[in-house]
């Protein structure tokens, strides 16, 4: 299912599977004691994380992206897929649990990726600059996505950077996105996640 799922998506180099493999071996090693994923078995894994976390890759590829971070990375959804699949680019995964920051530097050691690099802090309390804030933030861990939240992620981007959130029904997207007071700029982008047949989309946002 990985196979054909990454096929679909355009993504059938060999290293890309190796390494997914591995990924997805670390995760069903560490999940039961970290809680990690809620997932019943691999496919589900496979589906719900690993294909969800890829299917917007191609919209990351046309944005600036030199240095990208997932905010709230968790079990590093979908920063660890993401970095897999751009070699180039710098990622930084931002987890404030101990125990999942743990799991996400043992992963990448297990991987050997070394474009990635782990911050164990809360979100509220990374200094970052304009000059040195990121390209692009994607993130999965926010629902709702409030104005807090929403001013705690503008403040990590660098000057005509961009956050990028995953989410499901577009109606519910627009009833949350209508709440956000603050002055943005906002579009829902359809996605296309192999095998899963419920509705996914990105929001892109921007100052």
């Amino acid at each position: 299912m990985l196979e054909e799922g990454l096929s679909k998506l355009g993504l059938s180099e060999d290293r890309i599977y190796e390494l997914l493999i591995k990924y997805i071996k670390e995760i069903e090693l560490f999940n039961q004691a970290y809680g990690l994923v809620k997932v019943s078995d691999r496919n589900e894994l496979v589906v719900k994380h690993i294909l969800d976390s890829l299917a917007p890759l191609n919209i990351f590829l046309s944005l600036p992206n030199k240095k990208i971070a997932d905010v709230g990375s968790g079990a590093g959804l979908p920063g660890i897929p993401l970095a897999i699949c751009m070699p180039d680019t710098e990622f930084t995964l931002i987890e404030r649990m101990g125990r999942r920051a743990g799991f996400l530097r043992n992963a990448l050691a297990v991987l050997g990726l070394s474009n990635v690099i782990v911050e164990e802090a809360d979100m509220e309390k990374l200094s970052v600059s304009e000059t040195d804030g990121f390209d692009l933030i994607v993130f999965r861990a926010f629902k709702p996505l409030n104005c807090g939240i929403l001013k705690g992620l503008l403040r990590l981007l660098g000057s005509g950077g961009s956050l990028t959130a995953y989410k499901g029904r577009r109606q519910t997207i627009e009833e949350e996105m209508n709440l956000l007071r603050e002055t943005i700029h906002w579009e829902i982008l359809p996605l296309e996640v192999p095998f899963l047949e419920e509705e996914r989309h990105l929001v892109l946002i921007k100052e």
